[in-house]
């Protein structure tokens, strides 16, 4: 459990990327419209990222905490999982109505799927 716990947090499932029907978010203004006033979830996960450049939630028990920001065309986040620090990581962003998917890497490595509520 605590393994795909942190594989999710990490966002990096264990599945190729594909991004069929998504569209791909590159500016910070538009990340932020998404997002602003919003949970991200997911079965035993919600996450608030503001648009202050802060992560806050609970996932499966615990608190989630972290920062990030936008760089270039990719959202880079440092992220902590109770005491586990989770490190940082630039990640692709791309949008299906109310899915929003990230892709670790900057877009080249594993993707996570979370809802915008």
């Amino acid at each position: 459990m605590r393994a795909l716990l942190i594989s999710i947090l990490c966002l990096g499932l264990a599945a190729p990327v594909a991004a069929e029907g998504f569209n791909t978010i590159t500016e910070r203004d538009r990340f932020v419209s998404l997002i602003k006033d919003r949970d991200l979830t997911r079965f035993g996960i919600s996450l608030n990222v503001t648009p202050e450049g802060q992560i806050k939630g609970r996932a499966f028990g615990r608190d989630v905490t972290g920062t990030w920001q936008w760089d270039g065309d990719y959202f880079c986040r440092d992220l902590y999982w109770g005491s586990t620090e989770l490190g940082a990581n630039c990640q692709a962003v791309r949008l299906q109505g109310n899915k929003i998917r990230f892709t670790s890497d900057q877009g080249s490595g594993q993707y996570a799927d979370l809802y915008l509520e």
